[in-house]
């Protein structure tokens, strides 16, 4: 991907995350092309890569949240070994992906805060049925507030920290709440 089909602000994640996590982690955070993935390093690519879609700032802080949550044994898997079901998930299959969500949402929405940005919460079912996603929002919304309150897993408090201190965005409490929950 070329640096000027990179969403603005996407260059500065990359050399924030690569300088935070190369080494350490052996975890570069990469633009890519098409669907997002995590890689872990291989015969082909000495390193693990967090791949984001399409060069978007969202796109990076959404699968960097899911690699924050994801332990040794996952990052050691391809997408951490997760299921995905595309759009057009059933009732059962959306309430299960929601679940699976929640973390990782929650602390993309401290990222988006670091940075200044404005958070959007995901069901992600665009084409399956009809779904409500009040109640997933606001687990999103609880789950934020329990990190600003009990603070955030290691990794993700540094990727928070160095974006806060980059962007100079505002972690607090009061920002982590839907105007329907106010």
């Amino acid at each position: 991907m070329q640096v000027e089909d990179l969403e603005d602000g996407v260059t500065d994640l990359i050399r924030l995350f690569d300088e935070l996590f190369a080494e350490q982690h052996n975890t570069r955070l990469v633009a890519g092309d098409g669907e997002p993935i995590y890689l872990p390093a291989d015969h082909d690519c000495e390193f693990n890569r967090v791949v984001f879609a399409h060069g978007y700032f969202a796109s990076a802080m959404h699968e960097v949240a899911h690699w924050c949550v994801a332990g040794p044994t996952r990052r050691q898997l391809e997408d951490f070994g997760y299921w995905y079901r595309p759009d057009g998930r059933t009732s059962e299959q959306q309430a299960e992906f929601e679940q699976m969500e929640v973390k990782p949402q929650a602390m993309e929405w401290h990222f988006m805060q670091a940075c200044g940005r404005k958070f959007h919460a995901s069901a992600d079912n665009l084409s399956g049925q009809a779904h409500d996603d009040t109640d997933f929002r606001h687990a999103v919304a609880k789950q934020a507030r329990d990190y600003s309150i009990n603070g955030l897993p290691q990794r993700a408090q540094a990727w928070a920290d160095a974006l806060q201190v980059h962007f100079a965005g505002d972690l607090s409490i009061e920002k982590f709440y839907w105007p329907d929950e106010l």
